[in-house]
């Protein structure tokens, strides 16, 4: 429950609605016990030919006549006490004296009761005079009227209660989904790829929406229900405290089986959850694949697939279910024999007109017929809530179960530092260095080891290499996507991980080798990393990038909309607007990564060609397969294992490297083919 309640801090800034909900449904418990109150007078006007004036004058003439009679007995008594005293000691005096002392405590506490009584008589008469009238229907009319009032007052506090805690706990997930998504966007790029974004949706829907009903329910029922229980045991507690008390054994009961219950529940529900984040990796993975699937026929695979992994959710919701099921018939059987016992207890003293059971007095007064029906009634409006509690601590664990998932997300904290307190990198300058770089994704398998490089400025470097070599993630270590195990990359002799990381990531231009557009206008994908570029600007990055015809054919040109993983767009044309959009971030340090592996041989070397030119002012990395790309190159980079195993231009490569000179034959021989 420890997270559960560290997510319940959203709702502070919202306390004072909060306080009003409580305010609301504390009116509406007040309401909800006084309506059962209507019980006695209803049977007393049905039951009686006396008007409610005639009633209450003999209630009150016939507790007058019952004090006047104990306290004659009463002062007997303490004549006879005064008696005994004078007397010799002796065993006969002694018991005599006991049973007289016992006599004048009964008939001390009758009278305190009576008086009690008289009192509350006294007090109903002088508004039963004044507003009641001497008609017996008219009367019934006025008090059902009343109870109808009553409700539907009820019913407006009960309505502004649940309003209330709606908005409390919509409003906290807004901000917990915010600060969810804000933390999760400074994670490290590993900690999307460990456990798949299917998780991280899972997260920010399922288990967003779960822990909100855990809230609504605490907000809600978990303080509506008692208040209700509450009024009505106070009022109950005013017939017969006692008889009451009977009622009230239910509680530390309840609690132990629904402790019990909820224990199981959470582990069950954490499981639950599991099975709903495997069923977005399914969801996920065979849209996103959607061409694949259709191209290799697997259709069938992935309905058994997508049908296994919902089978399983399906049985474990239903052990959900049926645990949340169980409480509530337990709790009501409980309640129902203690409330069977409190009636049968109860009419056994109204039939027998007794006040003590098993030697207990029950109550001070012989009790009525009606008086035992209303207790009765607000005895089983007692059992209402706490039957409708019953399921309160088993969604409280689902709650708790799904803010443990979240705060997993939460607590992580990424360990490539933004170090904002940094001083901001100036514009790349001189050199870029890496030093003794070392990385791995897993303890004991390195992707580099002891990679050295300086790029002097304006330089256009490209690395090749087989695939699996660490190309890739060396120049992802330039943006800081990760940081190396060992070893440092300096930029104009200062260390990455001693700047300012936003400075940093805005002197880079990426293009990856999977291409990435958003679903959105073709301007604001190219502006995505300079939102304040103006359209000049949008469309001379496009031309520049060879993309700027092809846009224009559109029919709503840069204002066209590329669609979900720009499924409207060819791969040429959509690599073209991701080069676009770094070329418009005017970068110090670009990086290409197979930018060309969808262009055509014209637009390949329409791209070489302007780079030749852009490259004034910026360091330059591509990663290419395509040797015909190398010829912009200045240096070639060749990496094998982990490692750099040579550097230099395409004729001394040919002749002093035997991986390059493979490289070199293999692009050869796919040309011929």
């Amino acid at each position: 429950m420890k997270n559960f309640l560290r997510a319940l801090r959203h709702a502070w800034p919202y306390r004072r609605r909060l306080m009003m909900s409580i305010i609301c449904a504390t009116l509406a418990a007040v309401f909800w016990s006084l309506n059962f109150t209507a019980i006695y007078p209803v049977l007393k006007i049905l039951g009686s030919e006396d008007t409610p004036q005639e009633w209450i004058e003999g209630r009150i003439h016939e507790t007058q006549d019952q004090l006047d009679k104990w306290r004659g007995d009463l002062d007997i008594h303490v004549k006879e006490a005064k008696q005994l005293d004078q007397q010799a000691e002796s065993a006969a005096r002694d018991k005599r004296l006991r049973d007289v002392t016992a006599s004048m405590a009964k008939l001390e506490s009758r009278l305190a009761g009576a008086q009690t009584a008289l009192w509350r008589y006294q007090t109903a008469k002088r508004y039963i005079v004044q507003w009641l009238p001497d008609d017996r229907f008219k009367t019934l009319a006025w008090v059902i009227g009343l109870v109808v009032a009553a409700v539907a007052i009820k019913g407006f506090f009960e309505f502004w209660q649940e309003s209330l805690v709606g908005s409390v706990v919509n409003l906290s997930l807004y901000d917990l989904r915010n600060r969810f998504y804000r933390n999760v966007m400074h994670l490290d790029v590993q900690d999307f790829t460990e456990q798949g974004t299917h998780e991280l949706m899972a997260r920010f829907t399922n288990d967003m929406e779960l822990f909100g009903q855990g809230a609504k329910t605490l907000f809600g029922k978990v303080i509506q229900e008692p208040l209700k229980a509450l009024g009505c045991v106070v009022v109950a507690m005013w017939i017969s405290w006692q008889l009451t008390l009977m009622v009230l054994v239910l509680v530390p009961i309840a609690v132990f089986v629904l402790t019990k219950v909820g224990r199981v529940m959470k582990r069950a529900t954490r499981r639950l959850l599991e099975r709903m984040s495997n069923i977005y990796k399914i969801l996920q993975e065979s849209f996103q694949g959607i061409h694949v699937v259709k191209a290799f026929t697997m259709e069938p695979y992935e309905r058994r697939r997508f049908h296994t992994a919902t089978r399983d959710y399906y049985h474990k919701a239903m052990l959900v279910v049926n645990i949340d099921a169980l409480a509530s018939p337990i709790i009501e059987l409980l309640g129902t024999v203690t409330i069977a016992a409190a009636l049968l207890a109860g009419a056994y003293l109204v039939l027998e007109h007794r006040t003590h059971l098993f030697g207990i007095r029950m109550i001070d007064q012989p009790l009525e017929m009606e008086g035992l029906l209303t207790l009765y009634g607000l005895l089983a409006a007692i059992a209402d809530p706490v039957r409708k509690l019953s399921s309160v601590y088993t969604r409280l664990q689902s709650g708790a179960a799904a803010a443990d998932r979240i705060y997993a997300y939460l607590d992580r904290r990424p360990r490539v530092q933004p170090n904002s307190n940094c001083e901001r990198l100036a514009r790349h300058q001189a050199s870029l260095e890496f030093r003794e770089i070392c990385f791995s994704y897993e303890p004991g398998r390195p992707v580099l080891t002891n990679v050295t490089l300086t790029c002097r400025h304006g330089e256009i470097v490209a690395l090749v290499g087989k695939n699996g070599c660490g190309k890739t993630t060396l120049l992802g270590l330039i943006p800081r996507l990760f940081d190396p195990d060992h070893g440092s990359i300096l930029i104009d002799g200062r260390d990455v991980r001693n700047v300012n990381l936003r400075s940093l990531r805005q002197q880079i231009g990426l293009v990856t080798q999977k291409t990435t557009l958003f679903d959105d206008t073709i301007h604001n994908n190219i502006s995505y990393g300079n939102r304040r570029a103006k359209r000049e600007d949008v469309e001379r990055a496009a031309k520049q990038a060879r993309i700027h015809d092809d846009i224009m054919k559109l029919a709503q040109g840069y204002d066209t909309r590329v669609g979900e993983a720009a499924s409207k767009l060819s791969g040429g044309q959509q690599q073209r607007i991701a080069f676009a959009r770094a070329v418009l971030r005017d970068p110090s340090i670009l990086i290409l990564d197979e930018f060309t592996s969808q262009f055509d041989a014209v637009g390949e070397a329409e791209v070489h060609e302007f780079l030749r030119d852009f490259k004034q002012g910026r360091t330059t990395f591509v990663i290419t397969h395509h040797m015909n790309t190398l010829e912009i190159a200045d240096r070639i980079v060749v990496m094998d294992g982990g490692r750099i195993i040579a550097i230099g231009k395409h004729e001394e490569l040919m002749h002093s490297c035997q991986v390059y000179q493979r490289l070199n034959d293999a692009h050869i021989l796919r040309r011929c083919a």
